[in-house]
């Protein structure tokens, strides 16, 4: 298996899905609280993917149905309701502050976080199935 930034973004993304789907494999959106089977959501990203320091922060990825993420860019206002509800006000400031650091992944880094994703997805699969 190749590790670059494309396989990480994939396995990063089929964790994120798995970890938030319950135990009949649903997610329930961030943003609009529709319920969605996880192969059928999509990860979404609070702060945009293209601020590195966040592409794979678990507190800025968080389910979202497709509609949502691909076609009200993210429905970000309700999107930071939900984050709220989550995880405190706090974590606004949290990601609006880490968003603005700079972050480059080696390549060794990028290997190491696929194998942790790959083994997380597993890890989640034998627990939800």
């Amino acid at each position: 298996m190749t590790f670059d930034l494309e396989t990480l973004d994939r396995l990063f993304s089929e964790y994120v899905r798995l970890r938030d789907a319950d135990q009949y494999g649903m997610i329930r959106c961030i943003s609009c609280g529709k319920r969605v089977k996880w192969q059928y959501a999509d990860a979404g990203h609070f702060v945009s993917r293209k601020h590195m320091s966040l592409r794979f922060d678990n507190n800025n990825v968080n389910s979202q149905c497709v509609d949502c993420n691909r076609f009200k860019s993210g429905n970000l206002k309700k999107y930071k309701r939900g984050l709220i509800i989550k995880h405190g006000r706090f974590i606004i400031d949290y990601l609006e502050n880490k968003k603005n650091e700079i972050r480059q992944f080696t390549d060794f880094e990028i290997e190491l976080m696929c194998l942790h994703y790959k083994k997380q997805i597993k890890i989640l699969k034998q627990k939800k199935s």
